[in-house]
């Protein structure tokens, strides 16, 4: 079709978005990896940072520019088109996209630094985009979302909206705890402590997350296409390719944490727990297998949740931008309690009594206390995980066994960047420091 509604596109890259950060499939997704909450078993290049042989950076890249931001791109230019639609309407719905559209743009900016954005999703005018400063984009998308989050008025995309049905305050909520994440990403940033605050205040003020009733969770199916991707990778595929990493494994069983039995199965025994060894050739039968949740083709998946936004409340309430330090301890506990609900396990409580998880005893600073946290609650989504180490910094990350590479800060540019659009690659490479996967992004200065 040359006509499609734009509530097929905006259904179409919402669930290509969550489809994409959710999924485990090694040919566009290794987030787990890097993360190292999984490990691989058979082949191990993925988990030895080899991105070239799959093209994994050009498939992320791929997927978020043409069936993510395109579709969405163009579903509003078919909102703004429709006749039959009120004002009120057309500025809901596109609210809506713009929300999701900076998720997908933060991602991108996130990953590999700058990206094409001004000249991006035009190839009619602009065949090689070039690439624009990252920190540039980062200030702009707060831009947009801070415009568009006041035009929510009505239920907007309504039944086509899967996340939450055209629910208004829903909708707020998501973009303001949008902007809180954004804003403390930038937090550190040489030069960008006054628009993290004003991002980190208005979020708050706002009204970010209050509960797991809150979170941008998608549903699945049990019939495919429209299952969950991660139990096509586990259960449909028929292939044993992962098993938990030792190094959450082991840190779970230092604090004795209750999550374990959710986040891994017992088949080596009643509480018996062991990781893989970080990217080594681990055999299947001899480690911990996943957890038995990530097997069923109709979990739903998040693109945020209240644990995660907890954390980010706890960070702001340390730096004293919304909160006081004092306050730090509750937004922590209640992160901890939201995971732990979210997740059906029990016995919160002993565990937050736990001296090496109770922020008053927990080791290290209150970065490596909440990174830490964030990072176990991070279990199903990735990217989240190794963004949290990217962030906080956090201890105990393991070398890569088989090439003994320090873990990724961020993706490297597509192949066909540099072959396709080599004279703007080079000057974003160049601008960056260099187009290498440990290159420290602009956001990333600890």
């Amino acid at each position: 079709p040359t006509q499609v509604n734009s509530e097929f596109l905006f259904n179409s890259a919402s669930k290509s978005l969550v489809d994409q950060m959710t999924s485990t499939n090694v040919n566009t997704n290794i987030f787990r990896m890097l993360g190292q909450h999984w490990t691989e078993t058979t082949y191990v290049d993925e988990a030895n940072y080899d991105f070239n042989t799959r093209n994994i950076p050009a498939n992320h890249w791929r997927i978020l520019y043409t069936n993510v931001l395109l579709d969405f791109s163009t579903a509003k230019a078919n909102t703004d088109a429709d006749t039959k639609l009120s004002a009120a309407s057309k500025q809901s719905r596109n609210a809506q996209i713009e929300i999701l559209s900076v998720y997908a743009w933060a991602n991108l900016v996130e990953t590999f630094g700058d990206v094409p954005y001004t000249q991006a999703l035009n190839p009619n005018e602009y065949v090689l985009p070039v690439y624009d400063d990252a920190a540039t984009i980062y200030g702009d998308l707060l831009t947009r979302l801070t415009a568009a989050i006041p035009n929510l008025t009505n239920e907007g995309f309504g039944d086509a909206d899967q996340f939450y049905g055209g629910n208004v305050t829903a909708w707020k909520k998501l973009g303001n705890s949008l902007k809180l994440r954004m804003g403390l990403r930038i937090a550190d940033a040489p030069g960008m402590s006054a628009m993290a605050q004003a991002a980190i205040t208005s979020a708050v003020s706002g009204g970010v997350f209050t509960s797991n009733a809150d979170n941008a969770s998608l549903p699945y199916s049990t019939t495919p296409p429209n299952t969950n991707p991660v139990w096509e990778a586990l259960v449909q595929s028929g292939r044993s390719d992962f098993v938990p990493a030792n190094t959450i494994v082991d840190f779970m069983n230092n604090v004795n944490d209750p999550r374990r039995p959710f986040y891994f199965q017992e088949n080596l025994g009643a509480g018996v727990y062991d990781g893989g060894p970080y990217g080594d050739n681990n055999s299947y039968s001899s480690y911990t297998h996943i957890g038995e949740i990530m097997e069923i083709a109709d979990n739903p998946a998040c693109l945020m949740d209240f644990a995660e936004v907890s954390f980010y409340l706890a960070d702001a309430a340390e730096r004293g931008i919304s909160g006081t330090p004092a306050q730090a301890a509750a937004f922590y506990n209640a992160g901890v309690t939201a995971s732990f609900d979210y997740w059906g396990a029990p016995d919160v409580a002993s565990y937050l009594l736990n001296p090496d998880v109770a922020y008053a005893t927990a080791p290290g600073d209150w970065k490596v206390k909440i990174g830490n946290q964030l990072w176990l609650a991070m279990y199903n989504r990735g990217y989240e995980a190794w963004t949290a180490w990217r962030t906080y910094d956090i201890p105990g990350f393991n070398v890569a066994a088989v090439s003994e590479l320090p873990v990724p800060t961020r993706y490297t540019y597509p192949i066909s960047e540099q072959n396709l659009n080599e004279i703007n690659y080079n000057a974003a490479s160049s601008a960056i420091g260099g187009d290498d996967q440990t290159t420290k992004l602009f956001w990333d200065v600890n």
